[in-house]
């Protein structure tokens, strides 16, 4: 048996996860998650001092909880958080520095395969397409027979969509405008993409989970229900796009933390 500690560096949130590993199967023991924010610390294309520092405190918090629990075997990844900036080399070196943890940063396919690979874990479909929304980029798999025919990252995520577009918190009808039609040219008209997919649309990632949530809230589920129809997926992108007290109410409701990203966020999860 090996306990294994993974920490996903992503540009939103920070994650720590420990693994119980047990020859071909694992259990997870232990999650703890800090909101991070690292793509708003980015300045002409470039992460911020304050952003690495930033960083940094959160590994150390990990570290002082991994401490405690006796787990040497550590493994830091880092997502578009450090891989859609100018300075990769010198933030992974000063963090190196200042916590003593090496970041390995993987490539968007990289990070698309791992995605769709732990998902498929919990799901048994054959065939469709897999999405996980992230704070700076967003990631699509589709497979045929469980096996991936397509995958890429592109560079729009909830914050950095948010960060680009939306001056107060809620954005208006003309920035939701200008955030579909980002989203619209970085990703639906990436010719790349397959023209459709067959089969379910598996969503992993806080704006997804909190998609969920709110379908929840508007029409109560049968207990163990994981999943929301097109029709009610489109029943919140209406109420989120009306910026209103309602969508404020709802928002806070379920993810106070995301009530800056989950309309961008939301955007995303629509277009694909």
């Amino acid at each position: 048996m090996i306990k294994q500690a993974i920490i996903d560096m992503g540009s939103n949130s920070m994650r720590l996860t420990l693994y119980r590993i047990d020859k071909d199967s694992f259990k997870i023991l232990f999650k703890e998650k800090m909101m991070a924010g690292l793509a708003g610390y980015v300045e002409n294309g470039k992460l911020s001092q304050e952003g690495i520092k930033r960083a940094c405190n959160g590994l150390l918090e990990f570290r002082e909880i991994l401490s405690a629990l006796g787990i040497t075997r550590v493994e830091i990844l880092a997502t578009a958080s450090l891989r859609n900036i100018l300075n990769t080399k010198e933030a992974v070196s000063m963090i190196k520095e200042a916590t003593g943890f090496s970041v390995q940063v993987i490539s968007g396919e990289e990070e698309a395969l791992f995605g769709y690979l732990g998902a498929m874990q919990e799901f048994h479909c054959r065939d469709g397409a897999f999405v996980d929304i992230g704070g700076a980029s967003t990631e699509i798999v589709s497979f045929l027979g469980r096996i991936p025919s397509f995958s890429a990252s592109f560079p729009v995520g909830s914050l950095n969509l948010y960060r680009d577009y939306v001056k107060k918190i809620i954005p208006g009808e003309k920035e939701r405008y200008h955030i579909r039609e980002k989203i619209k040219e970085e990703i639906r008209l990436d010719s790349r993409l397959p023209a459709s997919f067959s089969g379910p649309l598996i969503c992993v990632g806080g704006t997804s989970r909190a998609v969920l949530q709110m379908a929840q809230k508007q029409h109560p589920f049968p207990k163990g229900r994981n999943f929301v129809t097109r029709e009610e997926l489109s029943e919140i992108v209406d109420i989120l796009g009306k910026g209103n007290r309602k969508t404020i109410d709802l928002i806070l409701k379920v993810a106070p933390d995301r009530i800056h990203t989950m309309i961008p966020g939301t955007c995303i999860l629509w277009e694909v």
